[in-house]
C-alpha cells in the first residue's frame, strides 16, 4: 500500500471517527424527547444507547481493521516440523461425510507424513466410525456417555496422544493440501526473526523472550456450499459468505490486542497451552471460545490468520441456523459475564476487544428498535427524537455516508452495512430472548451439534416470518401516515422518516424472501471449474474440460457433438497438476453451451484409490463463491422475483441434438430437407408426399433406416426415428460427415 492511499485512508477515519463522536454527542444531550411523555422518552433513549453502542462498535472496527496485523509466515526447515495429533470431532454425523474430512486430513502435505497422527474423536462409540478408521488407516477414539460433549471428547483424544501440536476440526471440515504447511511454522515465531537480507535466522540470547510463547492458529471456518442467505435469496454469485467478514477482517483485527477467537475448527494449537489451561473447557455451551480466552490469559500470543485453508458445510436449514446462533450468542455472554473473565489475566486491551464481542449479540436488539422507531413516531405519534432538519442534514447525514464509505473501505468489500442490515433483520426475532435470558443468568446448558445433513427440499419454515410481516404491515401504514402528512403539512423534514421506513421496508421485505425460502434440487455441491478429462468410448478418445464437478458427476464440454452412448459406461480421466482419478460415468444429459456442447456425467463403480483421489480434485482448491459483493438494491430484488417466478425446467436429453439444416437424399433420390440429427432421432421438413420409412444417405458410406414417428402438430415437420441408430452411431465414417455438416 502506497503512502497516499495509507493518507486517504487514515483522513477517512479520522473524519468517520469525529462525525460519529459529534453524532452521538448530540444524540445524548441535545435530542432525547425530555417533554412529550413518559413511552417517548423510554424509546428515545432506548434509540440513543442502541446508536451509542452501534458506535462504540464501529470504533472497534475502525481499528482493528485500519492495519495489518497479520503475522508473516516464517521459513523452517524440513526437520523442525514436529509431530501433529489431527483430532476430527464427531457426535452424529453421517459416514460420507466424514469419509472427505479424513480424506482431506490424509492429503495433506507434510515434510515427514509419518508425524501427522490423525483420529476420528467419536462421542456416540457407533461401530461405522470405528470401520471408516480401520478403512482410512487412522486412529480412533470412542466414548460412550460423555458428559460433556465436544469438550470431553476432543479431552478424551488428548489424554491418549502427546504431540507437541494439535489440529482440531470439526467432523465437516476439509483440510486443503496445505494446511499445516501454512500453519505449523508460525509457532517457530519465538525463535526466528527476519534479518536485513530478509533471511529467517534464529534469534540471540539477548533477544528471546521466554514469555513469547504462540497458543493456537485460528484460519477462517470458510464453506464449499452457499449459507443461506446466499441461497435463500438468489445471491450465491453476487454476495460473499455471511461468515466470511467476521473471520477474514474481524478475528484477523482482533491480533492486535491478542484476542483473536478460537472457533473450535480449522485450528492448530500448542498442547503446553492447552494443558496450561487444564485441557478444553468444560461446562461452557461455546467450549472453544472459553478454551481461547484462557489460553490468552496465561500469555500465550494467538493469531488469526486470513488465508483459507479448510471448507466446510454451512448449515442448510433455518432451524439449525438459529440454534447454532443462539447457541453461539449464549456462550459469549456465559462466558465474558463470569466473574474468572471479569477478574482472571486477561489484559485489559483484550478484555475491551472480548466485551465489543459481547455487545455484538446486542445488535438484535438495536436491529429491533431502529425499525420500530420510525414506526412508533408515523403510527402512534410518539416522538423518539426532539430534533430539527437542518441539524439532522449536518450532523447525521456526514455520519452516516462516512460510516458507509469506512466500512467499504476498511471491509475489501466483503461486507456492507446494507447486507448486515438483512441478514440481522432476518434472525433478530429469534435472537433477543435467548439472549436475554442468557444476560439475566438463565443459562442455557446442553451442548446442540448443529446438524450438517443436506436438506432437498424447502429449509424454512414460513411461520417464521411472522413478526416480519407484522413490521411490514405497521412499516406500510407508516409509509403512507408518513407521505399524507408531508403533502398535507408541507412538512420537508419527514423527508428522512420516509428514507428511514424505506430502508427497513427493504430490509424486511428481503427477510421475507428469505423465509420464501428455495427448495435445493441437488443432492451435492457443484463446483464451477475447468478440469482437464480424457474420455474413452469403445473406438474413441476425445478430450474436454469440465464446467462443474461435485461428488457423484461432472459437467464436461465437448467442441464437437460427439456420440457417447448413454446406456453404457465410458472411462473417464480427470486430472489436475496434484491428483489423477480413473473414472467410470453414464452420461445423463446433454445440451449446447456457449457453441458447444455440454455432457453431464454421472459417475459409477469407482474404486476406493480413485474415489480419493477425485474427492481431492473436488474439494481440495479454491472454492468458486464469490469473495467480494457483487450486487445493489434493484438486482436483488429482480433476482428474487424473477427466478421465484421461473419454473425449474427439467430435460432428459441424452444424445446431443445437432442442428443441420441441409440437404440430404433418400438411396430414391428423394431430397429431403433434415433440420437436426441426434443419432436416434432426426427431424426433416415434411413434403407434400410424407413417407413412413425412408432411407438417407450421409456421405457415400452411411445409410440411415428412418421410420415415421409422428408429424409435429403446428408446423410442417416430420420426426422420424432412426432403426439402425446403434448400429451406426459409433462408425467413424458417420462422425467425420457429421462434422463436416456442422462446420
Amino acid at each position: 500500500m502506497n503512502k497516499k492511499t495509507i493518507f486517504k485512508k487514515k483522513v477517512l477515519l479520522i473524519a468517520a471517527s469525529i462525525s460519529a463522536f459529534i453524532y452521538i454527542s448530540w444524540r445524548l444531550f441535545f435530542t432525547i424527547p425530555l417533554n412529550f411523555g413518559i413511552m417517548s422518552f423510554i424509546f428515545g433513549v432506548a434509540l440513543a444507547l442502541s446508536e451509542t453502542v452501534g458506535v462504540i462498535e464501529a470504533f472497534s472496527h475502525y481499528r482493528s481493521l485500519s492495519a495489518n496485523v497479520s503475522p508473516e509466515l516464517p521459513i523452517i526447515e524440513k526437520e523442525l516440523y514436529p509431530d501433529i495429533d489431527v483430532l476430527i470431532a464427531t457426535h452424529s454425523e453421517s459416514v460420507d461425510l466424514l469419509y472427505k474430512t479424513i480424506n482431506g486430513c490424509i492429503h495433506m502435505d507434510y515434510p515427514d507424513k509419518n508425524k501427522v497422527h490423525i483420529y476420528i474423536c467419536d462421542d456416540t462409540n457407533r461401530p461405522e466410525m470405528k470401520a471408516l478408521a480401520n478403512l482410512m488407516g487412522v486412529g480412533y477414539f470412542g466414548l460412550s456417555d460423555n458428559k460433556h460433549a465436544k469438550a470431553g471428547n476432543l479431552n478424551n483424544a488428548l489424554s491418549k496422544t502427546n504431540s507437541p501440536l494439535i489440529v482440531t476440526f470439526d467432523s465437516d471440515m476439509i483440510p486443503r493440501r496445505n494446511f499445516l504447511m501454512e500453519t505449523v511454522p508460525y509457532f517457530y515465531l519465538p525463535r526466528l526473526k527476519k534479518d536485513k537480507d530478509g533471511n529467517w535466522v534464529d534469534r540471540t540470547e539477548d533477544e528471546l523472550d521466554e514469555n513469547y510463547k504462540i497458543g493456537f492458529i485460528q484460519t477462517p471456518q470458510s464453506f464449499y456450499n452457499p449459507d443461506l442467505f446466499q441461497f435463500n435469496l438468489y445471491s450465491e454469485n453476487n454476495i460473499p459468505n455471511e461468515q466470511d467478514y467476521f473471520f477474514k477482517e474481524i478475528n484477523v483485527g482482533r491480533n492486535r490486542s491478542n484476542s483473536p477467537i478460537y472457533a473450535g475448527s480449522n485450528t492448530i494449537i500448542s498442547r503446553e497451552a492447552l494443558e496450561s489451561v487444564g485441557g478444553i473447557t468444560t461446562g461452557n455451551i461455546t467450549e472453544d471460545f472459553a478454551t481461547g480466552i484462557k489460553i490468552q490469559s496465561k500469555g500465550y500470543t494467538c493469531f488469526a490468520i486470513p488465508k483459507v485453508l479448510a471448507n466446510g458445510l454451512s448449515p442448510v436449514d433455518f432451524k439449525s441456523l438459529l440454534k447454532q446462533r443462539q447457541r453461539w450468542g449464549r456462550g459469549c455472554v456465559q462466558t465474558i459475564s463470569s466473574f474468572k473473565f471479569i477478574f482472571g489475566e486477561l489484559p485489559i486491551k483484550a478484555k475491551i476487544s472480548y466485551i465489543i464481542s459481547l455487545l455484538y449479540w446486542w445488535t438484535f436488539f438495536r436491529r429491533f428498535i431502529y425499525i420500530l422507531s420510525p414506526i412508533l413516531f408515523t403510527v402512534f405519534g410518539l416522538v423518539i427524537v426532539d430534533c430539527t432538519l437542518p441539524e439532522i442534514l449536518f450532523i447525521w447525514l456526514p455520519s452516516y455516508v462516512l460510516y458507509n464509505l469506512a466500512l467499504k473501505y476498511l471491509s475489501g468489500n466483503i461486507r456492507n452495512q446494507k447486507w448486515s442490515n438483512i441478514v440481522d433483520t432476518i434472525i433478530f426475532p429469534f435472537m433477543i430472548i435467548p439472549i436475554f435470558l442468557e444476560t439475566i443468568g438463565l443459562k442455557l446448558k446442553k451442548f446442540a451439534v448443529t446438524p450438517k445433513n443436506k436438506i432437498n427440499s424447502k429449509n424454512t419454515e414460513f411461520k417464521y416470518a411472522i413478526p416480519h410481516i407484522i413490521l411490514i404491515i405497521a412499516t406500510f401504514i407508516g409509509l403512507i401516515t408518513c407521505t399524507h402528512n408531508m403533502i398535507k403539512y408541507k412538512n420537508i423534514g419527514s423527508i428522512v422518516l420516509l428514507f428511514w421506513l424505506c430502508m427497513n421496508l427493504y430490509f424486511l421485505i428481503m427477510a421475507l424472501f428469505f423465509m420464501l425460502s428455495r427448495v435445493n434440487f441437488r443432492d451435492e455441491e457443484r463446483f464451477y471449474t475447468n478440469i482437464d478429462v480424457v474420455i474413452n468410448t469403445n473406438n474413441l478418445t476425445i478430450n474436454g474440460v469440465t464446467s462443474d464437478i461435485s461428488e457423484n458427476g461432472m459437467a464436461i464440454i465437448l467442441n464437437t457433438p460427439e456420440y457417447i452412448p448413454y446406456d453404457d459406461e465410458v472411462n473417464i480421466i480427470a486430472y489436475t497438476p496434484l491428483y489423477t482419478a480413473n473414472l467410470k460415468g453414464k452420461v445423463v444429459h446433454v445440451s449446447t453451451f456457449n457453441n458447444k456442447w455440454k455432457y453431464s456425467i454421472k459417475l459409477t463403480n469407482v474404486t476406493e484409490k480413485n474415489k480419493r483421489e477425485y474427492l481431492q480434485i473436488v474439494y481440495d482448491r479454491e472454492h468458486t463463491l464469490p469473495t467480494k459483493v457483487k450486487s445493489n438494491t434493484i438486482k436483488e430484488v429482480s433476482n428474487n422475483i424473477s427466478k421465484r417466478l421461473h419454473a425449474q425446467i427439467i430435460s432428459n436429453r441424452k444424445l446431443p441434438r445437432i442442428p443441420l439444416n441441409t440437404t440430404l437424399t433418400t438411396i430414391d433420390g428423394i431430397p429431403m430437407k433434415v433440420i437436426n440429427f441426434n443419432y436416434e432421432y432426426i427431424l426433416i421438413k415434411a413434403n407434400k408426399s410424407t413417407y413412413n420409412n425412408i432411407q438417407l444417405n450421409i456421405g457415400n458410406d452411411v445409410l440411415l433406416d428412418c421410420t415415421l414417428c409422428t408429424i409435429i402438430k403446428g408446423s410442417t415437420t416430420a420426426l422420424y426415428h432412426i432403426d439402425n441408430w446403434k448400429e451406426i452411431s459409433s462408425s467413424e465414417s458417420l462422425r467425420s460427415n457429421l462434422l463436416k455438416l456442422v462446420s
